[in-house]
């Protein structure tokens, strides 16, 4: 059986315009009780269906999978990102760790010259006749030379490292922009304008990155994206622009709406209307003001009240200090002194441990399926009855392996199937 990428299957499913019908009238756990029938059925059932319930059944189908293959398309593409930057990590811990001895010898070289500057014993118009007599000035040029090649800016991650997958990303990414539309809140505006002009790119032969949008690029990929000259490297750009594509669905600052999982979670919020009807209510069970202006004044009072109190205090607190550093102010906050617990509060500790009954998590887990019966809830894939009297006991089982990472063989038992 040939398994088609999730990719094709979202693209297939998406060109039979399903979810662009009105389904706003139907309970989504219905779509989702037909959708499971018709993924888990058998396909000779589901032809001897009445004609309404059969259409009805392979649309409910169609709409819900649309959505699930874009989910998985959407995970690939996550995994695929990570496990590119997971390499380049990889490549430059073992780079880094080949090079650590020429980097040594470099840096011991250079700390003695600084010392050299820094010893008082020489004058000031012999300390460069003294390094230069004691370090020869080639020596000191290829431990410069060493540093600069081998030590890595503190804001880099292994962006160079990642340009050797740029063949790869080459294969996946104008079908991922293709095949998927984007969307942006505020935060992630930028980002989509890359996105669409790299879409805009796809076809060329040999596109031009003159006039690519720049302002997505942080300091870890400033010197690879722009050279000296000031021209834009494809590789580096696009492999920049996928990193943050990663980062922005991530924070759900790029979406795609027909996603479940990678959507836009304001989407889910109350609007129009219905949040009009339901303000009231909601605002008193939370204890806010249904009033915006209200909310936002109680809270510049209580920060201008907090500023005030704080900044009286400041020229008396010696744990914060304002420093300068290059050229900028920062704040610097004293580590606070760990506090010794009292003898008490460990004897009370030791107490209610001791109190705790010593209990099988087995057992446990069985009594809170007799108390609440929570395992009755699970249904078989095709609706049907379980074969097995010891459902709710295998279902504790699993539950149990998994969540200790134990394996199914410490939980199995002969008397239950």
């Amino acid at each position: 059986m040939i398994v088609r990428p999730p990719l094709e299957r979202y693209a297939e499913l998406r060109d039979l315009g399903i979810r662009e019908l009105d389904f706003s009238h139907i309970p989504r756990v219905w779509l989702k009780s037909l959708a499971r029938y018709a993924a888990t059925g058998w396909a000779a059932n589901i032809a001897r269906m009445p004609q309404d319930r059969r259409t009805a059944t392979l649309v409910a189908f169609a709409y819900a999978y649309t959505a699930e293959t874009l989910d998985d398309a959407l995970d690939l593409l996550d995994l695929l990102v990570t496990e590119i930057a997971t390499r380049a990590k990889f490549l430059g811990q073992q780079k880094r760790m080949r090079s650590l001895r020429d980097l040594d010898r470099a840096a011991l070289a250079l700390a003695e010259v600084c010392s050299m500057l820094l010893d008082e014993a020489h004058a000031d118009h012999e300390v460069r006749t003294a390094i230069f007599t004691r370090i020869p000035v080639e020596q000191i040029s290829r431990a410069m030379a060493t540093t600069y090649d081998l030590a890595r800016p503190p804001e880099e991650d292994y962006q160079e490292e990642m340009l050797t997958r740029y063949q790869t990303v080459r294969r996946f990414l104008p079908r991922v922009l293709e095949t998927i539309s984007f969307k942006a809140a505020p935060a992630g505006k930028p980002l989509l304008t890359a996105l669409d002009y790299l879409k805009g790119l796809h076809g060329r032969r040999k596109p031009a990155f003159d006039d690519a949008p720049v302002n997505i690029i942080d300091a870890g990929w400033q010197r690879l994206v722009i050279d000296k000259e000031g021209q834009v490297s494809p590789p580096a750009y696009t492999l920049c622009v996928l990193e943050r594509l990663q980062d922005r669905l991530r924070r759900r600052d790029i979406y795609v709406e027909a996603s479940e999982r990678w959507g836009d979670p304001r989407a889910k919020l109350l609007q129009g209307a219905e949040w009009q009807a339901k303000r009231t209510n909601i605002c008193r069970t939370l204890g806010h003001s249904p009033s915006a202006d209200e909310v936002v004044k109680g809270l510049s009072a209580e920060l201008d009240a907090t500023y005030r109190r704080v900044s009286g205090r400041f020229s008396t607190n010696g744990a914060v200090r304002i420093e300068q550093k290059d050229g900028q102010s920062t704040l610097t906050i004293t580590h606070l002194d760990k506090l010794e617990e009292p003898a008490s509060l460990i004897q009370l500790r030791e107490q209610t441990a001791a109190l705790l009954p010593r209990v099988d998590l087995a057992e446990l887990l069985l009594e809170i399926q007799a108390r609440t019966g929570f395992a009755d809830e699970f249904t078989h894939a095709s609706e049907a009855e379980a074969r097995t009297a010891a459902l709710s006991t295998t279902l504790c089982a699993v539950l149990l392996s998994e969540a200790c990472n134990i394996g199914l063989r410490a939980v199995e038992h002969r008397d239950h199937g």
